[in-house]
């Protein structure tokens, strides 16, 4: 990027401080207005026929442009690809210390790649070996998720594992409590309680008791 006098093209398209166009001009007068304003100019398009210049504070842009790719670069972490190796008969013990292993590069953001070597008679029982990275397979779940499942590579049985991804869990809101249902019933709509006028209202009457029973007297007629 050429500055004032390193601008080697006789007329220029000048941009000023605020963004207006200000037209080609002469070299030396974009140089002159620059001055005039305490201030550079850049050359921002070289290719450009004829050049495009911007009048600006130079050493303030290259301080902010290192600032941003300062920043980019600590932003933007590169996961690197970590390497377990396993044996069928590695032992409880080393089994843990290597799940160690994986957790901490895990956290550190970097994927973890589980071989498993068989060799000579030990391709013709795989089973051990199969069952030892389903183990391994078993206590790395809670630190990260299996990008591609136990895979026989050659004489090598394949795992890779990633870190967990959080995108997705941040910000949820919790699920609301469902109220049970019962089967087969529907909800009861509250109705309104009827009101009833005054002058209509009846008092209750009293409970009747037992009515005495009616005795059926049969008369007899004798004839003379």
């Amino acid at each position: 990027m050429n500055v004032n006098r390193a601008i080697r093209a006789r007329e220029v398209r000048v941009i000023d401080a605020t963004g207006a166009q200000l037209g080609v001009l002469p070299t030396i007068e974009g140089l002159k207005k620059a001055e005039e304003a305490g201030l550079d100019l850049v050359e921002i398009a070289p290719t450009s026929n004829p050049p495009v210049c911007r009048i600006m504070d130079y050493g303030k842009y290259k301080y902010e442009l290192s600032k941003k790719l300062h920043s980019a670069k600590v932003h933007s972490k590169t996961a690197q690809l970590k390497e377990i190796k396993l044996r069928p008969y590695t032992d409880t013990h080393d089994l843990e210390i290597k799940i160690r292993h994986s957790e901490g590069f895990l956290s550190a953001g970097n994927k973890v790649k589980v071989s498993l070597m068989f060799r000579g008679r030990e391709n013709a029982n795989q089973s051990i070996g199969r069952a030892l990275m389903a183990q391994f397979m078993e206590k790395i779940a809670v630190h990260g998720t299996i990008e591609q499942i136990p895979r026989l590579e050659g004489n090598t049985l394949v795992m890779i594992v990633v870190p967990k991804s959080d995108k997705g869990v941040k910000g949820q809101k919790p699920p609301k409590p469902k109220t049970p249902k019962t089967q087969g019933a529907k909800p009861e709509a509250s109705k309104p309680e009827a009101v009833i006028p005054p002058e209509t209202r009846k008092e209750p009457e009293a409970p009747k008791g037992p009515e005495a029973p009616t005795e059926t007297t049969t008369e007899t007629i004798k004839e003379n």
